[in-house]
């Protein structure tokens, strides 16, 4: 929904609390539900990009987690990271869970 968006409103808040708030102020000045979704999306992306800034980009990356169902998210996080972002076609969100059992296996097996 959030890739039909012709101007994305800006959401400010870090914090969730106050971005829900801004949500709700947006809608009931009567603003485009799409524009905000939009906004929303490239917000989540922004604190994303920030965090794997720090850690170092320098081609392609994966994404995992719930997230990363969302196509608004990742095509706004392309954007702001300028790589291309790749998914997990299954049930992104289980990775994690995935990868810790797995970990925990090898443990076992070793100890």
């Amino acid at each position: 929904l959030s890739q039909q968006s012709k101007s994305p409103l800006e959401i400010a808040s870090q914090c969730t609390v106050f971005a829900e708030s801004e949500v709700i102020s947006l809608l009931n000045e009567g603003k485009d539900v799409v524009d905000i979704i939009a906004g929303v999306n490239q917000s989540i992306a922004s604190r994303i990009a920030s965090l794997v800034r720090n850690a170092g980009v320098k081609e392609d990356v994966v994404m995992t987690g719930g997230v990363a169902k969302n196509i608004g998210v990742i095509k706004s996080l392309e954007g702001w990271l300028g790589v291309g972002i790749k998914t997990v076609p299954a049930d992104p969100q289980i990775v994690g869970a995935v990868g810790a059992s797995l970990l925990a296996e090898k443990e076992l097996q070793e100890s």
